[in-house]
């Protein structure tokens, strides 16, 4: 098994399920990149990289993700 722990949850995937990219991740998750500010293990990944930024066992990913409201 391999794991991330994503906003302080580790989450669990098997060999096959693991994503390969931040954007894989955030596609898994249904968080659109535009609205989503990424980091992993402490250093903000730029929009512009989710689809090249691999993803490893073990790594700690925080998602902020923008909502409008008022």
């Amino acid at each position: 098994m391999k794991s991330l722990t994503v906003n302080g949850v580790e989450q669990q995937f098997g060999p096959e399920e693991m994503p390969g990219t931040v954007s894989d991740l955030l596609g898994r998750l249904n968080v659109g990149a535009s609205v989503a500010v990424v980091e992993i293990d402490g250093e903000i990944v730029r929009p512009e990289a989710f689809a090249h930024t691999p993803l490893t066992d073990g790594q700690t990913i925080e998602l902020v993700r923008f909502v409008g409201g008022g």
